[in-house]
Parts: structure tokens; C-alpha cells; sequence
């Protein structure tokens, strides 16, 4: 129904006077001068304090990513071609009256250069596929979905036309589908939606300038405060090669890091700009970004994930009498450390066996006590690139999430 291929070309100043900020975009450089000391201008009006930044060596470097089959070079019209095919294919599914077939590209070059003497070119694409199915009988509509990306790989959206037609099969299966009781169960998680779970519930509580500007959250994520069992890890970083959420520099022009959030159960780690760092007196981590140039870098994740363990998913559905298995996701909210996610496929657990299809649940609870109540975590990492994250009006910035399956105690279900 839409298509459409825009070029931007752009840029932005900032500029730290006695703690303040000042910021200015543009979409040409031209005068770059007087933009600059706009931004100095601006800084001074608002900077009346100390400036905290914490020292970074300079960088000089250039850097250029490209997929084997990159998507910036695929025509128009292929891409074009593909999602129809896609809606072919779901549109043909008997029951199913809607389908939604979203591909989005870019390739982008940054340019990035400070004061301190750095300047860094890093460029590259990014892509993400999405497809949706509706189905109806009567008044009753179930929905299923599927979401890839990639850094610009663009065999990783071709080929699903099997998915395709299960994402479709799946809306109308969920039409007769039961409902589970609402209630406390031991719950499996699978890795994508387990990832989704760190990176909404978890992740943004970890984000420093979210931290340092709440005092409350303050009070609740203090280093060293146990979370969770031993065998619990939580990692954020761009340094993990290959995924939407990787990069070399981030917008501050600081080296990317592997970052431990919660390591062996214990809190010990958070995610930096450099004036968070300073300010908090820790390290940076790399984690200032900007969706486009109209943005000033904020604090954000990257790739997001809990480490795997030794457990087989057999080894931990067959503990279980009568539990959940949910899968994928449709979406949720969170609000300070409580959450509400619903998991876009569910499906019942019965004497240590995964059974039938139930109609979508929700999941609804405390981060800190759901983490605590994690028992096992599998063996099975597994990254999902299909999603995009919003934060200050920054939306959708490339990142990854992921884990392996995870197994959670008492865990309040219901209805979606």
C-alpha cells in the first residue's frame, strides 16, 4: 500500500558550558560557524553549575560495514516483490481477513567530531521485517506476528514464505484455542520473549540517566544489591559483534564495552553517557545514542541478554505439573519496576510436556521479585533482531535482545 525510499542529509551541535547543554540540528552545514556558537550560546544560558564528563581518549578512525547481501544495494522493486509475496501467502489463509507486511531499511553514514580531537566515521545498514495476521470468526479476531532484522543482511528476510503461512495458520488456530485460569504458574519462557522481558523490565531501570534523575530508583538499583540467584547474568553491549544493536563508537565517540548489569545474582553494573559516568563516579560504558541528527545522544541500550546456563528445555518443563509455555510477544508496558507483557503465543504445560495452544496470556508482575523467582535458565541463547526501542521520543532505534528459555516460580497469568 505504501512505499517509499527518502534521503536525509543533516547534522547537530552540542555544546557543555558550566554543566548545560546547548544543542542545535540542521539539515545543511552551511554557516557551521554561527551554529556552533548558537549551541555555545544556548549552554550558557542554562549551564550554571559544574560541568561532569568524564575523560575519554580522542579517536581517529573510519569504519564501513557491508552484508555479504546488503540491502542498500537490492532494487525498490525486489524488496517490493517480497512483501508481496509475504501477503500472498498469509492472505491466503483460509479465516485470516488482514495482514500487515512492514519492511524498513537505511543505510547511514556518521560522522562524529569533538573538541577533544576525535573524529570517527562509521557507516552501514539496518533492516527489520515484520509480519502480522488477522483472523475472524464472527466477533471473535485473534492476531499472530513474526519479526526479523539484521545489520543489513538482507538473506535474513528472505525465504520465510513458511513462516509466513504458520504465522497465518497460528491467528487461526487461536480462534478455538481455550483459555488458560488467571492464577500463579510456573512459567516458561522462550528466548524471545525472555529477552524482550530483560531488555523492557530490567533494561531501562539500568539506563543511569533514568537512575540519577529518580531518586527512588536510585535507592532501589544500588551496586551490589542481590537480584537473583547465582546462575543469573545480565549483559548489555554493543562490542558483541554482528547484531542491530553493535557498533565500534557510540554518539559520544566512546569505544563500545561488553557491560555486566547483574552478575552471579548481584547488581553491578549500569549503562553510561559520559556525563551520567561522571556524575555517578563510574565508568563508561559506550551507551549515548541518537536515533537520527535531529537528537541529542541519551542513554540506551545496545544488545541486551541473559547468559546462558546448563539446563535443556526437556529438563526444565519435565519439573512441571502444571505450568505455561509462553513464546514471542505481542507487546506491554512497564511502569518503575512493575510490568505487563503479553506473550503472543501460549501453550499449556502438563506432567513435564508442552500441550495445547491456548488463546494469548498476559504476564504481570514485580521485575525484582520476578528475578528472584527464577529458577532455571537454559542452554539456548538466542538474539532477536526484530525489534526497535523508543525512549525521549527516539523511535525505533536499532537494538537486540535475547536469552535463553527461563524458567520462572510463581508467576501471575491472565487473560489477554
Amino acid at each position: 500500500e505504501e512505499v517509499s525510499q527518502p534521503v536525509s542529509f543533516g547534522g547537530n551541535v552540542r555544546a557543555l558550558v558550566k554543566g548545560g547543554w546547548g544543542f542545535v540540528s540542521f539539515n545543511a552545514p552551511d554557516d557551521l560557524g554561527e551554529k556552533v556558537e548558537l549551541a555555545v550560546r544556548h549552554a550558557k544560558l542554562v549551564g550554571k553549575g559544574v560541568t561532569s564528563f568524564a575523560s575519554v581518549e580522542p579517536v581517529v578512525d573510519a569504519l564501513e560495514e557491508v552484508a555479504a547481501k546488503d540491502c542498500s544495494f537490492v532494487p525498490l522493486a525486489e524488496k517490493k516483490r517480497l512483501v508481496e509475496e509475504y501477503t500472498g501467502v498469509i492472505m491466503s489463509t483460509p479465516k485470516v481477513e488482514t495482514s500487515v507486511v512492514g519492511y524498513r531499511d537505511r543505510w547511514r553514514k556518521v560522522v562524529f567530531a569533538n573538541s577533544e580531537g576525535s573524529h570517527i566515521e562509521q557507516s552501514g545498514s539496518d533492516l527489520s521485517l515484520r509480519l502480522s495476521a488477522m483472523a475472524r470468526d464472527g466477533g471473535d479476531i485473534q492476531q499472530a506476528g513474526l519479526s526479523v532484522g539484521s545489520r543489513g543482511d538482507y538473506t535474513r528476510v528472505e525465504g520465510l514464505h513458511a513462516q509466513a503461512g504458520e504465522t497465518a495458520l497460528r491467528a487461526v488456530e487461536l480462534l478455538s484455542a481455550p483459555r488458560m485460569k488467571s492464577g500463579e504458574y510456573w512459567v516458561v519462557l522462550d528466548p524471545v520473549l525472555a529477552g524482550v522481558f530483560v531488555h523492557e523490565a530490567f533494561g531501562h531501570l539500568s539506563e543511569a540517566d533514568f537512575t540519577y534523575e529518580n531518586e527512588r530508583m536510585r535507592e532501589i538499583m544500588v551496586l551490589g544489591r542481590r537480584f537473583g540467584g547465582e546462575h543469573l547474568n545480565i549483559l548489555d553491549g554493543a562490542a558483541v559483534p554482528g547484531l542491530r544493536g553493535s557498533y565500534r563508537y557510540d554518539d559520544e565517540g566512546v569505544p563500545a564495552a561488553r557491560t555486566y548489569l547483574v552478575k552471579e545474582g548481584v547488581l553491578v553494573g549500569r549503562l553510561h553517557s559520559r556525563e551520567t559516568a561522571a556524575r555517578m563516579g563510574e565508568s563508561t560504558t559506550g551507551n549515548a545514542r541518537a536515533v537520527d541528527y535531529h537528537y541529542p545522544p541519551i542513554v540506551r541500550m545496545t544488545n541486551t541478554f541473559i547468559e546462558p546456563q546448563q539446563v535443556s528445555f526437556e529438563e526444565m518443563i519435565g519439573e512441571i505439573k502444571e505450568g505455561v509455555y509462553v513464546k514471542n510477544w505481542y507487546g506491554g508496558t512497564t511502569s518503575m519496576e512493575m510490568f505487563t507483557f503479553s506473550a503472543g503465543e501460549a501453550y499449556s504445560i502438563r506432567n513435564g510436556r508442552v500441550a495445547e495452544l491456548l488463546r494469548p496470556v498476559v504476564l504481570t508482575g514485580n521485575i525484582f521479585t520476578t528475578l528472584q523467582n527464577v529458577d532455571a535458565i537454559g542452554d539456548d541463547l538466542q538474539m532477536n533482531q526484530g525489534g526497535g526501542c523508543g525512549k525521549g521520543g527516539q523511535s525505533p532505534l536499532p537494538v537486540s535482545n535475547g536469552s535463553p528459555h527461563i524458567r520462572i516460580r510463581h508467576c501471575l497469568i491472565g487473560g489477554a
